[in-house]
């Protein structure tokens, strides 16, 4: 039996997350829909990818319960349907409760056996009396989950400035930490209300494209750096490292140049790596 395990990935429409499930069914393959169980409980997921072999990994890998039927979809369907009218009255009741809650969803397991519900908070909430006048309301498992601006921007999605969906909601699963340096160093205009996505933080991209930038940047001058270009002093007033060109800038007049012949004619401090520290033993 052990000679016919295989290995799948499977992503769930919540939260947009893959991971990795076993199953010795042959039929099950790409764009199917599976029933599993989680550490949340019985959930509905797809395959999203062909079988492969056993990834490196220490953790547990939990079988695929069974390829989903009509029955489990109509459930699924039932569950999101359902999931509306719960968070409704998850606000109501945390309203009457005068608890500082913002509830963003609601999300019932494939069985009901149990129901999540995310919510904002400036602060720590005090839901002990909620758990309790939930829990009779729904007969089920209750789970009160806090989140931040950015778990919201992903489960609500929309459109970003580029035009596209979110790409927190379209495929990033965890997020990274994203700094105003990274702006910095794309030559961005530090603006933050510009740089900001939908959930009020730096947009995800910064961190996406600034591994390219540091590649292209490398060996070139700063922004505003003194430079020397066929005997004349200047100062780069403005740089694409996309196009490869720049603008120099001096009392008299401005010329546009190409990345190429700068790094070619120019005359200007190149950035100097930075010695490795020696062992201290050697200092000494």
């Amino acid at each position: 039996m052990e000679e016919n395990l295989k290995y799948v990935s499977v992503r769930f429409e919540t939260t947009n997350k893959t991971y990795t499930f076993s199953t010795t069914d042959d039929s099950i393959k790409n764009n199917d829909a599976v029933v599993v169980e989680t550490q949340r409980g019985m959930e509905y997921g797809t395959v999203v990818s062909d079988p492969f072999e056993k990834p490196n990994i220490n953790l547990e890998i939990k079988p695929i319960i069974r390829k989903a039927n009509d029955r489990d979809k109509k459930q699924f369907e039932r569950n999101k349907a359902d999931s509306s009218e719960a968070r409704r009255i998850c606000q109501e009741e945390s309203d009457r409760l005068d608890l500082q809650m913002n509830v963003i969803s609601a999300e019932y397991t494939l069985d009901r056996a149990k129901i999540t519900f995310t919510y904002l908070a400036d602060d720590r909430v005090d839901f002990r009396e909620l758990l309790k006048v939930l829990a009779s309301i729904f007969h089920c498992r209750i789970d009160l989950r806090q989140v931040g601006t950015r778990d919201k921007a992903k489960m609500v999605s929309g459109i970003g400035v580029c035009g596209r969906e979110l790409c927190c909601a379209k495929f990033i699963g965890d997020f990274d930490r994203i700094s105003i340096n990274m702006a910095k160093n794309q030559l961005l205009a530090l603006n933050i209300q510009k740089l900001s996505g939908q959930c009020g933080n730096l947009m995800c991209c910064l961190r996406f494209e600034d591994d390219a930038y540091k590649v292209l940047r490398k060996d070139l001058p700063k922004l505003n750096a003194q430079v020397e270009y066929e005997g004349e002093r200047f100062r780069i007033t403005s740089m694409n490292v996309i196009a490869k060109n720049c603008k120099l800038e001096n009392a008299d007049h401005a010329i546009f140049i190409s990345l190429d012949d700068l790094i070619a004619k120019g005359k200007y401090n190149k950035p100097v790596k930075k010695p490795e520290k020696e062992d201290e033993s050697a200092a000494e």
